[in-house]
This record gives structure tokens, sequence and C-alpha cells, in this order.
């Protein structure tokens, strides 16, 4: 079994294919490991950090309700 160090992820079928790309928002040349879609940003690597804090976080789904419920009837 090959072992691996820090946070590296075994890479399925070999390298990552990567993809030049120029930031949205300062225009950095960059690389990229997806190939770019017309008309979506992407960003370099600072950038993307600074939009990464900017985005909505996910909606929790937790049911807190139901554990409420559940309360109610051990009553």
């Amino acid at each position: 079994m090959e072992r691996r160090y820090g946070n590296s992820r075994p890479s399925f079928g070999g390298p990552r294919e990567m993809h030049d790309a120029t930031c949205s928002d300062c225009g950095a040349q960059t690389k990229v490991p997806f190939k770019p879609i017309e008309g979506r940003p992407v960003y370099c690597r600072d950038c993307y950090q600074k939009h990464k804090n900017d985005r909505p976080s996910r909606p929790n789904f937790r049911r807190e309700d139901n554990d409420e419920a559940q309360e109610s009837d051990e009553e």
C-alpha cells in the first residue's frame, strides 16, 4: 500500500489535468483543475480566498424542531 503524508489524497487515474485561465478579479494568469466555462468566473488562489469568505454559508439542515417535538413527547 502506498503511503501518503499530509493532506494529499490518492490520485485516481494519475495527475490532475490543469487548465490555463485568467483570474476574473485581478487578471492574473493561473491554472485550475477544471475546464473553465465561458461566463463563469475563475479566480486565482488569492482572489478565491477572498471570495470564499464572501459566499453565503450552507444552510443548516439539522432538524431542531424535531428535537423539541421528541422532548415534548417524553413529558
